[in-house]
């Protein structure tokens, strides 16, 4: 591909919540570059079409509840057994339940929290485990500005992106030295179907899925020597 860096040329990447929006604009951008992606989905369907859709004979797809420990072991056994290992982990997969504190269900607050931080931490987990025994890796956390912003009705989402912030740069501390880099993304009002709340409204302001992949693939083509630790993303000009 013309204008094709080398950096990320056959790198091995999982890429969760591959199927749509900011996960799937990622996948796109690390292919473009030339690496191997593995993809995950929620349902074996979603992962299916997502596969057949980019037509690449250098992505994979399994679908992986990324909350279920069962689960992350078989995404990461099979993205070792199709691409011989894994340099990349990006942890995209996540999910937005926005309702007041006094509302929200258990069984809510659950969700958001095993999906967003623990999701996270399960695969950042196997991804320091497996990329310790192959001379180390990076590992890309997509968090958000609402871990650091709270807004009414985030609750739930807030305490997950919050936590994710600080296990980043806690997971970052404690695997520098194994060769290991690790760095949070955190966008602000992203242009996919994610948020209900903005359904049916102009979006034009918003930032592009695109623009976040373009930033994840930067973040990866650093030197090996400099870790962009956590980067802030949002829409130059929003709404007044």
């Amino acid at each position: 591909m013309a204008g094709m860096s080398t950096l990320l040329q056959n790198k091995r990447a999982i890429v969760t919540g591959g199927t749509r929006g900011i996960g799937r604009a990622i996948v796109e951008a690390l292919l473009a570059e030339g690496a191997m992606v593995t993809l995950c989905g929620r349902t074996e369907e979603s992962t299916v079409v997502a596969v057949a859709e980019l037509a690449n004979p250098g992505v994979h797809g399994i679908a992986a509840d990324v909350s279920d420990e069962t689960d992350v072991a078989a995404l990461f056994r099979f993205a070792v057994d199709r691409m011989g290992g894994v340099d990349i982990l990006v942890a995209n997969a996540g999910i937005g339940i926005f309702q007041p504190a006094g509302e929200m269900s258990l069984a809510d607050w659950k969700r958001t929290i095993d999906i967003n931080l623990t999701g996270a931490f399960l695969c950042s987990r196997y991804a320091i485990q497996t990329m310790r025994t192959s001379g180390g890796g990076f590992i890309v956390h997509l968090s958000s500005l609402a871990g650091k912003n709270p807004f009414a009705g985030g609750a739930a989402y807030n305490a997950s992106k919050f936590g994710l912030n600080g296990m980043s740069e806690a997971m970052m501390l404690d695997h520098r030295h194994d060769g290991i880099r690790v760095t949070t993304i955190m966008p602000g009002s992203v242009d996919t179907e994610f948020s209900p709340r903005s359904a049916g409204k102009d979006a034009g302001w918003k930032i592009a899925a695109s623009d976040v992949a373009a930033m994840v693939v930067a973040v990866l083509s650093m030197p090996e020597r400099t870790l962009v630790s956590r980067v802030e993303m949002r829409p130059s000009q929003p709404p007044k």
